[in-house]
Order: structure tokens, then sequence, then C-alpha cells
């Protein structure tokens, strides 16, 4: 019986050890061409699939350029911060793990856990911005799951308030929005990296696997602005809008021989590291953006105009009796019948009447391109955002009340930079300087507008006005010579002229031997007993220009006599 088990049951072992090996030679058969097939055939779709898995291309941050001014202060610069984000399936499979985050933000919880759940599927979802990195840190160690860190810049301002609407400000995304900051955007903002990098399933990255783009750092922007002199012009100009309780103030430097502005500055100030302030009317700059009808100060270049017409000079008379003049059956007055005058004297007293009777007598079409040669009417910038052109119309359109009306002032407007832009173009002796809110290396050549002896004449004319006897006494600088012009003018409010809201112009150069220096101050809306631009902006003229012209190194070119310390005791 055994041999003959022995005998039946050997076929039927091999035939199911057959059958197994050629099971198992199929399946490792199977195996081999499916390994075949993903390593050779698949390769390329499944190695994609599994880095857009766990490969990312992230960004590498770049800072923005600094700006400062000449001299190196740093006025821009950019300061690494930290910004919160989450992953909003992780952080919301964490109890409690959202009003943990809510606490150390200091934001709502309800507000929070909502944002959350409206974007679970998200990987990545901000919940606080350019953070401290102390602070980042702080809330990075709490631990909670799903929180990250993620590396920016933010522009921080040095100079704070000092030169707020000047310089501008960025925004969230450290791009620029007004001022230089926007003026100068595509130079100052830096080149974004890129690289790549492995994650895990909750978004950490674990290595780093190439380098696309290196980070390119924004370009630094160089200032003409003198922060000695700014500082001047900010503390003068808020000091005296203060005291006259105006509704703002600007004030204007510019250096004569290269058209670099050393000082522009607003009143009232705006912080630009404080987002709070972000109103346009706080961070407008109203030197370049506000123009106003600019009152006698605009005189100067009428006399200009007088000058080459070859028609008078400094010992011309005009006679201005009896005070008044009608024209087109309007009534110009002078507060005095001043008589038979020269061209100083009108300038000195500020006359109406004569500057209507000069004015009067001259070709329209040779104002007009006078004024225009000198800048107004037109921008005077390259680019600067919001600058207004002022008014100047054609001279097709002027009648004799038009020419009369302009001659002292109203009837054309102009920006505090355009009224400072065309006195540092008088100082200049009648060449006209582009403006320039860079350094310059070497000055420009300039453009002749003027005979430069006409230029000096003229000059020497509107030293009248410091005089004892002319309008603005308190503009005399104690050892300096000093050509300027006042200015007061009604200010224009819904097309009609407010007898109660007057501009206080002052503007002019120093010294007048070799002028260095071209300044405009404007003080809008003073609600003080005081509103002429003698009385209230000829002494901020005298203030930040004398002391600027010390600074700089500027030699005095006149005695410090008794008639000087008289005048400067005025101020």
């Amino acid at each position: 019986m055994k041999t003959r088990r022995a005998h039946r049951n050997p076929p039927a072992l091999r035939w199911r050890a057959y059958f197994l090996l050629g099971v198992l030679t199929l399946i490792a058969v199977g195996l081999t061409v499916r390994a075949v097939d993903l390593q050779l055939v698949e390769y390329t779709f499944l190695s994609q699939q599994g880095d857009a898995r766990f490969i990312r291309t992230v960004s590498i941050p770049a800072h923005r350029g600094e700006i400062t001014d000449r001299y190196g202060e740093p006025l821009a610069v950019s300061t690494p911060v930290d910004s919160i984000w989450v992953n909003p399936r992780q952080i919301s499979a964490s109890p409690g793990a959202v009003w943990r985050l809510a606490s150390a933000i200091k934001a709502d919880p309800q507000t929070l856990r909502r944002d959350i759940a409206t974007n679970l599927t998200l990987d990545f979802l901000y919940v606080a911005r350019q953070l401290p990195p102390p602070q980042a840190l702080r809330i990075k160690a709490l631990g909670i799951p799903g929180v990250y860190l993620k590396r920016e810049y933010r522009t921080y301002y040095p100079a704070g308030e000092v030169t707020g609407q000047l310089i501008g400000f960025t925004n969230i995304d450290n791009r620029g929005q007004a001022g230089l900051e926007l003026a100068y955007d595509p130079w100052l903002t830096g080149l974004k990296g890129e690289k790549q990098v492995i994650e895990d399933r909750f978004g950490r990255i674990v290595q780093n696997v190439a380098m696309i783009r290196p980070a390119h750092p924004g370009h630094n922007l160089v200032l003409s602005i003198d922060m000695r002199i700014q500082y001047l012009a900010y503390e003068a100009l808020k000091a005296q809008v203060a005291a006259q309780q105006a509704r703002s103030g600007s004030m204007v430097v510019i250096d004569i021989p290269t058209g670099e502005v050393l000082a522009m500055v607003d009143q009232p100030g705006f912080n630009p590291n404080d987002r709070s302030q972000l109103l346009p009317d706080r961070y407008r700059n109203r030197a370049l953006t506000d123009d106003f009808e600019p009152g006698s100060a605009i005189k100067p270049f009428f006399i200009a105009a007088a000058l080459m017409s070859g028609r008078y000079n400094n010992q011309s008379i005009i006679n201005t009796s009896p005070g008044y003049i009608n024209v087109d059956g309007h009534v110009f007055r002078d507060d005095t019948d001043l008589g038979p005058v020269d061209i100083s004297t009108i300038l000195a007293k500020s006359s109406n009447v004569g500057m209507a009777h000069i004015a009067l007598s001259l070709s329209p079409r040779l104002i007009w391109r006078t004024l225009r040669a000198f800048g107004f009417g037109q921008l005077v910038t390259d680019g600067y955002p919001g600058e207004a052109a002022g008014i100047l119309t054609n001279y097709h359109l002027w009648r004799p009340i038009h020419i009369a009306t302009m001659s002292h002032g109203y009837g054309l407007s102009v920006t505090a930079l355009q009224l400072a832009h065309a006195y540092a173009t008088l100082g200049g002796l009648g060449l006209e300087r582009p403006i320039s809110f860079l350094r310059v290396t070497r000055p420009p050549p300039g453009r002749r507008i003027m005979p430069a002896a006409l230029c000096r004449e003229l000059l020497q004319m509107m030293r009248a006005v410091i005089s004892p006897e002319g309008t603005a006494p308190s503009a005399a600088i104690p050892g300096y010579s000093v050509a300027g012009k006042t200015g007061t003018s009604w200010e224009l409010r819904n097309g009609t002229y407010d007898r109660r809201a007057y501009n206080a112009v002052f503007a002019g150069v120093a010294p007048v031997s070799a002028p260095r220096l071209a300044a405009v101050v404007v003080i809008r809306d003073p609600h003080s007993r005081l509103y002429y631009g003698g009385l209230i902006s000829a002494p901020v003229f005298s203030e930040v220009i004398g002391r600027s012209l010390r600074l700089l190194g500027v030699a005095p070119d006149e005695p410090v006599g008794s008639g000087t310390l008289q005048m400067a005791s005025l101020q």
C-alpha cells in the first residue's frame, strides 16, 4: 500500500510545483515589465508628478534700494521683516490652534477662524504682514501647528515727518506709491530671485534643490537734498504755520549754480512710518501739487519783460498819480499816491498802479514768452508724481484787464517749486537750469533766457524790497545782500475770491553779488491778525537762508552794520 502511494504522488506534486513555478515566473515577468515601464517609458511623467507634489518654486526676496541725502544720510532704508502665514487645513485640524494664533497676532478670533475656514483649499494664507523679526519669532516659538514665517522687506524712513511728503512711501509689497518712492520705483525696486525646494506634506522646506535665479537688490538713490537745510526749513516753517494758525505751508530751497533742490518741506507734516497717516491730504507734496495765484511775487518777471523790451531801465520813471488806474471799467489802486517813481520803488512799494502802466505798455506776446521762458504754465520737473503745471493762458486770449490783473499776480497760478525755479533763474543771471532732485556731479550748462546784465539790473532793483522802506525788511540777512519780492493774494474758492483767506508769499535770492540760494515760502490761509507775505513768510526766508549760507560756507558780501542789524531785529 505504501509502495503504491509512492508511485501516485510524485506526478501530482510535480504538477503543482510546475504550476507554482509558472505563476511565480509570470509575476516576475510582470514585475519586470512594470519596472521597465516605470523606469523607462513613464519615467518623465512620474518624475513630473512627484515633483509637482513635493518640489516647489519659491521666491527669494530682494531688498529695495536705499535713498540718501547728498552726503549719504539715509532717508529710506529697506529693513527685513517677517510675515506670518498658515496652512489652513493643518491649523484647522489642531483644536484651539486658531484661538492661540489670534491671541498671538492680536486679531479677532472669529474673523481669523472665518478667513481660514473659507480658504481650506489653499496651502498658503497670510494672517499677519511685516512684523518685526523678534515678534515673529516669538509667535513661531509657540509651536502652533500650521504656522510659518516668510522673510520680506519693508522700507523705514529715519527722518520721518521731516522728509515725508518729498520721499513718499511704499505699500505693503514695498512698491512706491507717492513722492520720489513712486517717481523712481523701477530704479529702487529689486529683482526677486527664485529657487526650487522640496517641501513635506505640511509645506515645510526640507531641502534646497536648485537656484533658478539669484535675487538682485534695487539700486540706491542719492538725492540733492541737504538734510541740514531740510531740518532748518522744516523747523522754521512748522513753527510759523503753528504761530499763524495757518491751514498749510510750503518752502523750497534751490542751489542756483546747479538747479538742485536742497530742501522741500510741507506743513502739516506726514510720517510715512505711521500707516494711519496714509491720507491724500496728509501725504501730498503741496510744494508741487497745489497751485495758487502768486500775488505781487510775479511782478519781477513782468519787469524782466519790460527790461528786455528795451523801453525801460533802472532810471525809468513811471507816473502812478493819482494813485489809481481804470482798466476796462475796473479800478486798481495803491495804498497811497506815490506819484512819479522809478521801477525800484514800484517793486519796493509793490505798486499795482505802476505795474499796470508798465504791463499795458508791453506786447502781450513778449510778456507771455517771458513768463513761459521762466517756467510758468508748464511742468518744471522730470516726472514727479502729481506735479501741477499752473495756469498761464495764451496771450491771444488776453484783454487789457487780463494783462493788468496778471501784472499784480491774479489770473495765473503757480506752484511753490515753479516760483522757486523762476527766482533761481533770475539768480543764475538768466541761465535756466533744470530742476534736479538727484545730486549732480557737474552743473548743467543751462539755457539762456535773459541777458546777464539785465538780470543784475533787476536783482539790484529787487534789493529795495528788503530795505526798511520796502515791504519785506524782515527778509534781511545780516552780512548778506538779499533780492526778493513779497506776495499776498486772496484764495480762489469755488470760482470766487474769499476775502478772508490769503496766501502769504516771499521769494528771493541771496547773496545778490554772487547768488547761491533761491527760496520760496508760502503760508496758506493764516488765521492770525497777520497775513502779508512780508510779515509772516519773509522772516522764515531770513532764518533758513541765513543759516544755510553759513552752513555752506558762503562768504558774506556785506558788512554787518547798524542798518542791517536794525532790519534783522524786525524778524
